[in-house]
């Protein structure tokens, strides 16, 4: 494959309102802040107080009731989750909140991804029967889950659906169903994760349950939901869901207490076996560090260790699960390995550059893992920055497909436009603007990737994707020190539409070396300003031989903290040479 020239950077623009201009903030967050949105400070205040009431959240009312009956009740109810770390702290936040509400029967089921697919299929259906529940709760899945609603049903099992995911043409006749998404549901904030929806709902129960008078005659206390939020901001980002307000509220008040040491022992554990300090948690080290090492079960084994691992009451008995998920995770980076180079393999003779005819990438291999080819997509994406679908083997002569998309182009739309054009090549598939997945026959691989090639290139009209980058702007040399590191890392939390300040600039290489193998370790000047900066996961071999005197980068201002002295770097994203580089 040729190598792609340089992106086209977009540096974002904003005006600042009068009352952001007034308030005591530097110069910098100010327009960081501007150009995501924020135009007053109040906007910035993330207490709890400020987090949106549950009174419009279609069916939160009825689930709270139903949820009520069942702890009156003493039923056997049953979570039914998802396989990746949404699924999972919603299950764990469900069983356990539940069971501090006086639930004294509940328990969890998680499909293995491999043999049941996602959602409340008719076979997990079969399987949760035998345990006898009384009602079915599902997290994180079940808006389309039609025909296992009607499997539970016609068993004489209710079933509560809280979800977050687009739903389709037809609705399932559960008992209630929880999702912002759903058409008619007023919520202001659709961004919710899955375990930002079982929160709701577990806030709703709580107050349905003092209305009963049940703490009261139990002699029990009322369950702090507060103390959930480790799990609420652990899903939240993980699941790379928006950041709007109301998310960034919860995912605030669940940082403030990892940071506290009021975590739970297993999101702790998390953290140590990755060597990472827990009281300096953020946003990023949710969504990159703890978030994979607790998907990597679901991915590669079962998602129960992970949940385990969340529920787990003593700082020893999590860390075992810690070290088991590490380890996952380890075995999920070598085989995404492997299966990257097979990729780069395939993409040998495709020359981007000058072929307007490729709008979409399609891979496939039979040796590829399947709980891995949503990575590897993303991995192929962001090297091709076309929308990409990555298969591999299931069951019986059929495909499972994984994909990532650009900004700009909605991936379920795409697939619903295939599915409509060429009734019966996907036998299924959902997922939302940037990531979904599909299933389809093996034999129809290169019909559907013809027929993605042309939704796609109808979506763009006939355009290729530019490959562009959005920048905060320069920063000018008195910026570089680590007190605007420090307010920039304190100013989030950043994520998914609120992303972290990300700043371009051209600098001068003065030194250079190679650290932990692949790691670009560099002293760099811009305009006498002399500063560190580090690049990691770079082409060792292409930078040794032909080292860079200058270059263009795009790079976050950082603190590096290392034997207890805080220095400021550079952690460069991405870099180019000057005369290659391309910016307004």
């Amino acid at each position: 494959m040729s190598t792609l020239s340089p992106p086209t950077i977009r540096r974002r623009q904003a005006d600042i309102s009068s009352a952001l201009q007034r308030a005591a903030l530097p110069e910098v967050l100010k327009r960081v802040y501007a150009s995501r949105g924020i135009i007053d400070p109040s906007e910035l205040a993330l207490g709890l107080d400020q987090l949106l009431p549950p009174v419009s959240l279609k069916g939160v009312a009825d689930a709270a009731e139903l949820l009520a009956d069942a702890t009156e009740g003493e039923a056997r109810v049953l979570i039914v989750g998802d396989f990746d770390a949404d699924g999972a702290t919603s299950c764990a936040m469900a069983v356990s909140v539940l069971q501090q509400m006086g639930l004294r029967e509940v328990a969890y089921l998680v499909p293995n991804r491999f043999e049941f697919g996602y959602g409340l299929t008719p076979e997990i259906v079969e399987m949760a029967a035998a345990q006898m529940p009384d009602l079915i709760v599902t997290v994180d899945n079940g808006i389309s889950s039609v025909e296992g609603v009607s499997a539970a049903q016609a068993l004489g099992i209710s079933v509560l659906i809280t979800d977050h995911h687009l739903p389709g043409d037809s609705l399932p006749t559960a008992d209630v169903i929880v999702n912002p998404n759903q058409r008619d549901c007023q919520f202001p904030s659709k961004s919710l994760a899955g375990v930002g929806v079982m929160f709701y709902v577990l806030s709703a129960l709580r107050a349905a349950l003092r209305s009963r008078g049940w703490f009261s005659a139990e002699g029990m206390e009322e369950p702090n939901l507060g103390d959930a939020l480790d799990l609420v901001a652990l899903g939240t980002v993980a699941d790379v869901v928006p950041l709007d307000r109301n998310n960034r509220i919860l995912v605030a008040a669940g940082l403030a207490r990892i940071r506290s040491g009021r975590a739970r022992p297993g999101i702790e554990a998390l953290f140590e076996v990755a060597g990472r300090d827990y009281r300096q948690a953020s946003a990023s080290d949710l969504g990159f560090i703890v978030g994979p090492r607790l998907n990597a079960a679901g991915r590669l084994e079962d998602m129960s260790i992970g949940i385990e691992c969340l529920l787990a009451e003593s700082s020893v008995s999590a860390r075992g699960f810690a070290e088991k998920l590490h380890q996952l995770n380890r075995e999920r980076r070598d085989i995404e390995q492997s299966m990257q180079q097979d990729a780069l393999a395939q993409l040998e003779s495709i020359d981007l550059e000058n072929d307007d005819s490729l709008f979409a990438m399609t891979l496939y291999d039979p040796t590829w893992h399947q709980g891995v080819i949503g990575i590897l997509a993303s991995r192929i994406r962001e090297r091709v920055h076309r929308p990409t679908l990555v298969f591999a083997d299931a069951e019986e002569g059929m495909l499972k497909g994984s994909g990532r998309s650009i900004v700009g182009l909605h991936l379920r739309d795409v697939l619903d436009q295939v599915a409509t054009r060429h009734p019966g090549l996907l036998t299924k598939f959902g997922g939302h603007a940037m990531a979904a997945g599909l299933s389809l026959a093996r034999g129809d691989l290169d019909r559907f990737k013809q027929a993605l090639n042309d939704a796609v290139a109808d979506a763009l009209g006939h355009t290729p994707p530019e490959r562009t980058e959005d920048s905060d702007g320069a920063l000018a040399p008195g910026d570089f020190g680590l007190l605007l590191a420090e307010q920039l890392a304190s100013g989030g939390p950043w994520g998914q539409h609120f992303p972290e300040p990300l700043f371009d600039g051209r600098f001068s290489v003065l030194s250079h070396r190679i650290v932990g193998e692949k790691h670009l370790k560099l002293t760099l000047d811009v305009d006498g300003t002399e500063i560190e900066g580090i690049a990691f996961n770079i082409d060792v071999s292409e930078w040794l031989a032909a080292p860079l005197e200058t270059f263009h980068a795009l790079y976050r201002l950082d603190v590096n903290e290392y034997r207890g002295e805080r220095r400021v770097q550079l952690v460069i994203q991405s870099f180019w040479p000057c005369q290659r580089s391309r910016s307004p």
